[in-house]
């Protein structure tokens, strides 16, 4: 897993207005996507010269394995003790935490490890594991645009977690030529997200915008 980056972080002010740039301007530089997370979940993978992809990181992938292991562990041992005849009606509430653990888990490892994709040959950007031609109604697609939409890319911070461990996690988002944004990535590894960022960059023939 990759170390949670130090606090406080320098801030730097960003004004869209000296970018010359008219999107900026219609741009919202809060963040897109609430509560983030203090490590890195996702990490960009070249595929092929047209393809490019966020993936889950070994970090991220264990953690929800761990989690949903817990519970499975925890609903087992409730199978033998009633197996064993040592059932009791306190062992009702272990053996709905343990079921939660694991339907928990199992949908942060489904959902965690879904692909980010950016593809030329297709020409879309989308989330998940199938892509908007393979798709009878695109509307089952919650995140997919065309690449010609996108106009450039931000980056963008938030302060998050309690007063006793706070911490920042920091957003990649698409800005489409309208100016509305979709959010790609959001995790603490700064140093990370930002060559992620230039790559795409490079990849795609977009601006960087970097606010943090």
């Amino acid at each position: 897993m990759e170390k949670l980056q130090s606090l406080p972080v320098t801030r730097k002010t960003f004004d869209p207005s000296k970018s010359g740039d008219p999107v900026a301007m219609q741009t919202e530089w809060t963040p897109a996507k609430r509560d983030g997370t203090n490590f890195q979940t996702q990490k960009l993978v070249e595929i092929n010269i047209n393809r490019i992809e966020f993936k889950a990181t070994n970090g991220a992938i264990a953690i929800y394995i761990l989690f949903a292991l817990m519970g499975l562990m925890t609903a087992i041992a409730f199978f033998i003790k009633l197996s064993s005849g040592l059932f009791n009606a306190v062992m009702i509430m272990p053996l709905l935490v343990g079921l939660i653990f694991t339907i928990v888990g199992g949908c942060m490892f489904y959902f965690g490890t879904a692909p980010v994709v950016f593809d030329k040959y297709k020409g879309f950007f989308w989330k998940g594991r199938r892509s908007p031609d393979e798709e009878s109604d695109r509307k089952e697609i919650k995140y997919f645009i065309a690449l010609e939409d996108i106009h450039s890319l931000q980056l963008i911070s938030e302060y998050c977690g309690s007063d006793r461990s706070p911490y920042y996690s920091y957003e990649l988002n698409l800005v489409l030529i309208n100016g509305s944004r979709i959010n790609v990535v959001d995790h603490a590894n700064l140093v990370k997200l930002r060559e992620d960022a230039q790559t795409l960059s490079a990849f795609l023939g977009k601006p960087v915008w970097d606010a943090i």
